[in-house]
């Protein structure tokens, strides 16, 4: 089982709803019994909370449904997964800092990525925006990224990983 968590703030906005579409693109492609994923935050200011309601009705626009929990990043993840995909830089360097309190030792970033470094619109920019004090525009501009970044990143995964789908 190959496992993936979605990591940006307060796992309210961008870590949720890539989780989420990642989810969506990992069963269409009926890859489900070899990919799992969830998502968290590096800060504690939402824990226990759905997803904010702007990010929700993106979501429930493009079919899926968000019902994630607000969590925090743990040590154990660090063990728990093999991809750990953060959804900015600034995220990316927490990660990495709670990486190495988790491991007593300097991280290794094999598994600690940008998300946004597999889509393929991604510009100058390896940061998925953080939307919570934009307009609701910016909530659909992150899934239209996270769909995009999630895409690349699932071929990523069946060609590094040798999975094939299984025969229906």
């Amino acid at each position: 089982m190959i496992r993936v968590l979605f990591v940006c703030l307060g796992n309210i906005c961008r870590s949720p709803i890539a989780e989420a579409t990642f989810n969506h693109l990992v069963k269409s492609k009926n890859l489900d019994k070899h990919i799992e994923c969830d998502s968290a935050g590096t800060a504690a200011y939402h824990i226990g909370s759905l997803p904010d309601k702007r990010i929700r009705k993106v979501a429930q626009d493009n079919g899926l449904i968000l019902t994630h929990k607000a969590r925090q990043l743990a040590h154990d993840d660090f063990f728990k997964f093999d991809y750990i995909m953060a959804m900015d830089q600034s995220n990316f360097e927490n990660i990495r800092k709670v990486s190495l309190l988790a491991r007593d030792q300097e991280p290794s970033d094999i598994g600690i990525q940008l998300y946004r470094a597999f889509d393929p619109e991604k510009g100058n920019s390896l940061n998925v925006p953080d939307p919570y004090y934009e307009d609701f525009a910016a909530f659909q501009n992150v899934y239209e990224i996270v769909r995009r970044s999630g895409s690349v990143f699932l071929d990523f995964l069946i060609e590094k990983h040798n999975l094939n789908a299984p025969e229906i």
